[in-house]
């Protein structure tokens, strides 16, 4: 077998690592990465220290059959280099994440050799794809105009472009793509008043670099929702009985599918077991709102309270709560990742449509910040350095320069924008839109109706993002592993 891999990310990193775990003994695999940062991908190359992974080591780890394998590689040592005390785990600058990975994929190709298989990279993208008739090979073609033969064909190109949703490219001022954020920061003027587009994971990231580096000039947050990502707690270990991809799986053979409703009462089963009020819980997830002058006086209820708080006072409370015994947000958390994946597919169409509804806070519960962030926030939002404007309409370049931004508090007037709102998952990257094209055209695979591709050829693969038919919540480093294991397991035969 001759395998091709298309991009050198962290899915690559996954599927080469499960391979060498195989007994597959010597076949040829050919990784083909245009790119500088070889096995990091975008996210984990060089860039500042204040760009920490955010999640704990326990699902950083990009072997899928073992979760202490990136906690291994970090040792004591760089464990206590890097602690977050409020969280009580390390949490790395992404840039050393991504010296995991690459000796991670470094080992698994000796490992390769060591069985009998040739390995390669090529550092030229591939720009087309061909079929050869009903069996293999795959022709590639490459930008710097050669063809490579290929049984199997697995594409993993990472996430798509950041988008600019209000046309601003090109106006001086304006930062399309934020990383590297040394690269991007650089240019920020100290005393600017910055605007960062977005309030998800990206724009923390902004704005806790910009006061890393010194930044001066007001920073504010702006986007339709004005929801900040959820902050994580410490983890507690605890083990899911009920919200699992087992118990989701035997409900689809008792009953041929699986609704939202059966996956909400697997969640309540798992509270209730715990002691805790589902309710209370579900409640408690409604995002925040900012409140009308007038409505500051009359009294409302708990959960009108909590529907009420700005976004400081949500994160304050959360911030507070780190290391709180409770295991509902936990629980959820871990299982949009884990079982979200699996359980998604299984879902009726009128129910996917339900939560892509909520994708905004859905995404902001699953993908939290990590509380060293929470805490920098707070204290630029008790500065009055930070702040908020959420229900942004239109954002354009001023003619006499700088930028006006148009929000549910009025207008607001900046020096620089920052563009922190990521593509939506399944999107074509743009330099990946050549070879997608061609795989359509081939016959290879096809475009899915909510996004991505699907594999329309048994010699091809899609790993991680682009593959068709996931959910809105963008791959994660767990999602990922056990993505590659089973390709992996299919292509050890």
């Amino acid at each position: 077998m001759h395998l091709a891999i298309i991009g050198a990310g962290a899915a690559a990193v996954g599927l080469l690592d499960a391979l060498a775990a195989g007994e597959a003994e010597g076949a040829e695999v050919t990784v083909f990465e245009p790119g500088t940062n070889l096995w990091r991908g975008r996210a984990y190359g060089p860039d500042l220290d204040s760009v920490l992974v955010n999640a704990p080591p326990a699902i950083m780890s990009i072997r899928g059959s073992d979760s202490g394998h990136y906690a291994a590689w970090l040792g004591p040592e760089r464990a206590a280099d890097h602690l977050d005390e409020l969280l009580g785990q390390p949490l790395v600058p992404r840039a050393l994440y991504g010296e995991y990975l690459a000796e991670t994929a470094e080992t698994a190709l000796a490992r390769l050799r060591a069985r009998g298989w040739r390995t390669r990279v090529v550092t030229s993208r591939v720009i087309a794809a061909s079929r050869t008739g009903g069996g293999p090979p795959v022709v590639l073609r490459t930008a710097d105009g050669r063809e490579h033969l290929a049984d199997q064909v697995v594409v993993c190109v990472g996430v798509g472009t950041p988008q600019d949703h209000y046309g601003l490219g090109g106006a001086p001022g304006y930062v399309g793509d934020p990383y590297p954020l040394a690269d991007t920061l650089a240019g920020v003027p100290g005393e600017a008043a910055v605007a960062v587009i977005g309030s998800g994971l990206t724009a923390v990231d902004v704005v806790v670099s910009l006061a890393a580096r010194g930044h001066a000039g007001r920073i504010a947050l702006v986007s339709r929702s004005g929801l900040l990502p959820a902050v994580w707690q410490r983890p507690l270990g605890h083990q899911r009985r009920h919200l699992t991809i087992e118990r989701v799986e035997a409900l689809r053979r008792e009953r041929g599918t699986v609704t939202l409703d059966d996956l909400a009462g697997l969640l309540r089963a798992e509270l209730e077991e715990a002691g805790e009020d589902y309710a209370a819980f579900t409640g408690e997830l409604l995002p925040a709102q900012f409140e009308p002058p007038a409505e500051r006086l009359r009294q409302k209820s708990p959960a009108e309270q909590l529907r009420r708080e700005s976004p400081a006072e949500r994160l304050r409370r959360q911030l507070a709560a780190v290391g709180e015994p409770a295991i509902a947000r936990r629980v959820l958390q871990e299982a949009a990742h884990v079982v979200g994946p699996f359980a998604w597919r299984l879902l009726p169409e009128q129910d996917r449509e339900r939560l892509r509804r909520h994708a905004r806070l859905a995404t902001a519960v699953a993908s939290p910040m990590v509380p060293v962030n929470a805490a920098a926030l707070l204290r630029l939002f008790a500065s009055g350095q930070l702040s908020v404007l959420a229900g942004v309409s239109k954002i354009e370049a001023a003619a006499d320069g700088g930028f006006r931004v148009r929000g549910d508090g009025g207008d607001l007037r900046v020096d620089v924008a920052v563009n922190a709102v990521n593509a939506p998952p399944q999107a074509v990257p743009g330099a990946a839109e050549p070879l997608v094209t061609t795989l359509i055209e081939e016959g290879l695979a096809a475009l899915h109706p909510s996004g991505g591709l699907v594999p329309a050829d048994p010699r091809l693969h899609v790993l991680g993002d682009l593959a068709g038919g996931g959910s809105f919540i963008t791959s994660s480093i767990p999602g990922l592993a056990a993505q590659a294991a089973r390709l992996a397991g299919v292509l050890n035969g």
